[in-house]
């Protein structure tokens, strides 16, 4: 038997426990150590890639990099709505 550590995209803690099923069917992973117990929730294998917090990261990367919104999308192979919707729920401030 091979066992994976899991890690938490959001704190990179190790402390993972399983929490339940997605609508998809697809085994839901909580971190205890994530905002002192509270916990977060997150998937290890997301069924649209655009939901993933890696891609989220990208997305906000490439845009303070001054790549365009279509030009992200289409890198990214998301929806350009996906990217909007990332983009809305960032506060982004240059420093200018």
């Amino acid at each position: 038997m091979i066992t994976q550590v899991v890690h938490c995209p959001y704190c990179q803690g190790t402390d993972i426990v399983r929490h339940g099923a997605s609508a998809e069917g697809k085994q839901r992973s909580r971190c205890r150590e994530y905002r002192l117990g509270r916990g977060r929730t997150f998937l290890l294998d997301y069924t649209y890639i655009g939901q993933s917090p890696e891609v989220k990261r990208q997305i906000v990367h490439m845009a303070m990099h001054a790549s365009g919104m279509r030009d992200t999308a289409r890198v990214l192979h998301v929806s350009p709505t996906t990217v909007i919707n990332a983009l809305k729920k960032r506060n982004l401030h240059s420093n200018r």
